[in-house]
């Protein structure tokens, strides 16, 4: 197997890949009419790019193209070498495709519409590669109507594989003829020929720059047609450019180089369909980000005010919260003298409440002070039990009906303009939210007792830390070692020694007065530090709350329609870059085609 054998195989394995992605391209279900208008497109020049690659080996389709009375048939006569198809300069001769080809041509692998053709067959040398039709002209005065020259052309041009496009002085700025050619280019390479040399100017330089904005115009040729036909039939070759042009076709369309022809036809027709597809989804795409966007804000919006109602509900029932958390550090602490400290504290209320037992004066009111410290006791468990369902009280605060509606006439107007399956609702939208807030609301309310515990076993945890425990017992202790030593100093050192009297009540009551206050000061930081250690809790606890109700978002369904169709755009963005890669890469350099895009341009767009 040579080289250049083995780099048509490459190039042909590449084009058959980006074909494959293609097709996997369009056929993706996608609920987005533009999408789904974009696929339909695609999926018809995948069918013409199957009917291109069973044509590979087959000889090329040429046709002839351009206006009423460019010469088309005088030229196809002279490309031959004999009278071959009636010609005309006034009026539009040909109405009827006549296909010429060689005798042993298989016309029916070319898949043409032979029964609305006129065929010819001739021994030509040029035709031994090559299949000539020429066409009706496009710019008569008919319209795209059934049967009329522009419908039968417009029929004709999927079939093609290279046009040459004729034109006169007087035709050339045909917009018309030049609108035809830009629809039918892609998926062709293109001759561009002038013709009528011997009655007209040479236009080419400004034909060139005409053609430049739209088309790949290596080379113009300016010919003879007739004089051409009379120098065939007396035996000499053609002279001038037509000769260039025989050569031109010889060389560039021989059998060798078909596969390189048909290829960039390929590579061409799928970037003009991508091309068209970018701008139907670029078209769209504004309406589908709007979308987007309004799902987020309001989706923000409802966990913000979701948030505040959650953190208000569980903060009610912060400080029975705080003495169990209290509780739990002072049981890790163990006993010691600060810890001591925070249990006359957690329970003071308690404590001062027992000194009513000490005003009874008979078993009567003692049994009523001990019926009423029962009932407390027993309020105090109620209320701890509460506690423990407040979290499933705040889990079932969220999604009301009146935050949906106002959500559901905000998104209602955005979702039609974006065109995202038409056929569902917003209601359809809301139903679904409602249900899944059903379902997570049973997913949360089973283990909020569970989470309440470990948040405060995490919180003493994190207070009981040996550098914590230091700190505070150090501070405690300083002063209880100042004032004992102080104690001791007066009777051990002042009273033997210096013979000074003990300290009195002027000492021990402000020392007393002190100690309260220091302890005080010290247990009002420590619990600042729980209570704010414990609102940070319950702020991530209330943050995992909306998380988890928002996880598949305000509107999922939504939302995954807006995502599906940014992931299309990007995919196609994909194709077209590799396409314009493929293009750069096995373009016919020689012959002329409809300008593609640089694959600069593509990786700016993206």
């Amino acid at each position: 197997m040579s080289l250049n054998e083995l780099s048509q195989f490459e190039a042909l394995a590449q084009i058959d890949d980006l074909a494959k992605q293609t097709e996997t391209w369009a056929t993706r279900p996608i609920g987005w009419a533009p999408a789904a208008r974009s696929q339909a497109l695609v999926k018809r020049v995948l069918s013409r790019v199957e009917t291109l690659r069973i044509r590979l080996e087959a000889p090329l389709v040429v046709a002839t193209f351009g206006g009423t009375g460019t010469g088309k048939s005088s030229l196809v006569n002279a490309l031959v070498g004999e009278e071959c198809s009636e010609s005309g300069r006034q009026r539009p001769t040909t109405r009827r495709p006549i296909v010429i080809a060689h005798p042993r041509t298989e016309l029916e692998a070319l898949g043409l519409p032979l029964d609305s053709m006129e065929v010819i067959r001739r021994d030509s040398e040029l035709l031994r590669d090559i299949v000539l039709i020429d066409c009706p002209d496009p710019d008569t005065s008919e319209g795209d109507t059934s049967g009329s020259n522009l419908a039968i052309l417009r029929g004709l041009l999927p079939y093609c594989d290279v046009l040459i496009y004729t034109s006169t002085q007087q035709k050339y700025r045909s917009a018309r003829v030049l609108d035809e050619l830009g629809q039918g280019a892609n998926g062709c390479r293109l001759f561009f020929v002038q013709t009528h040399a011997d009655i007209d100017s040479d236009v080419r330089e400004d034909w060139r720059a005409q053609l430049r904005g739209s088309f790949e115009v290596p080379d113009i040729f300016f010919v003879d047609s007739r004089r051409a036909l009379r120098e065939q039939q007396a035996g000499q070759r053609p002279s001038g450019d037509f000769g260039r042009l025989i050569d031109a076709l010889a060389t560039q369309l021989a059998a060798s180089e078909r596969v390189g022809v048909r290829r960039a036809n390929v590579i061409d027709l799928l970037q003009a369909a991508f091309i068209r597809c970018r701008g139907t989804l670029n078209e769209g795409w504004p309406a589908v980000h709007q979308l987007s966007t309004v799902l987020i804000e309001q989706k923000q919006v409802l966990a913000r005010r979701m948030a505040e109602e959650m953190k208000k509900q569980l903060l009610t029932s912060r400080h029975l919260w705080e003495r169990r958390l209290l509780s739990e550090v002072t049981d890790t602490w163990g006993f010691t003298p600060f810890s001591a400290m925070l249990r006359a504290y957690a329970g003071l209320g308690g404590l001062i409440a027992s000194f009513s037992f000490y005003r009874a004066r008979n078993s009567v009111q003692m049994a009523l002070i001990g019926a009423v410290q029962g009932a407390r006791w027993l309020q105090s468990k109620h209320q701890e039990l509460a506690a423990d369902s407040v979290v499933a009280k705040a889990s079932t605060f969220s999604l009301g009906d009146d935050l949906l509606r106002e959500a559901e006439i905000v998104i209602e107007g955005h979702v039609r303009a974006s065109e995202l399956e038409p056929g569902r609702t917003i209601k359809a939208s809301v139903e679904d939210l409602r249900q899944q807030a059903a379902a997570v609301e049973r997913q949360f309310l089973g283990d909020a007792g569970r989470r309440i515990d470990e948040v405060i076993r995490s919180l003493a945890s994190q207070n009981s830390r040996w550098y914590v425990r230091a700190w505070y017992e150090t501070l405690f202790a300083a002063y209880i070692v100042f004032a004992l030593g102080r104690v001791a100093k007066s009777f051990f050192y002042d009273s033997f020694w210096l013979d000074r009297p003990l300290l009195g009540t002027e000492f021990y009551i402000p020392a007393l007065l002190f100690f309260v206050i220091w302890s005080l000061l010290l247990v009002t930081l420590f619990t600042h530090r729980l209570r704010r250690g414990l609102g940070g809790e319950i702020q991530k606890l209330v943050n995992e709350m909306v998380d988890l109700r928002l996880s598949q978002g305000l509107f999922p369904q939504w939302e995954s329609a807006c995502r599906d169709a940014g992931d299309f755009r990007e995919d196609l963005n994909r194709l077209l870059g590799r396409s314009s890669t493929l293009r750069d890469k096995f373009a016919v350099v020689a012959i002329g085609g409809a300008k593609g895009v640089k694959r600069e341009a593509v990786m700016a767009e993206e």
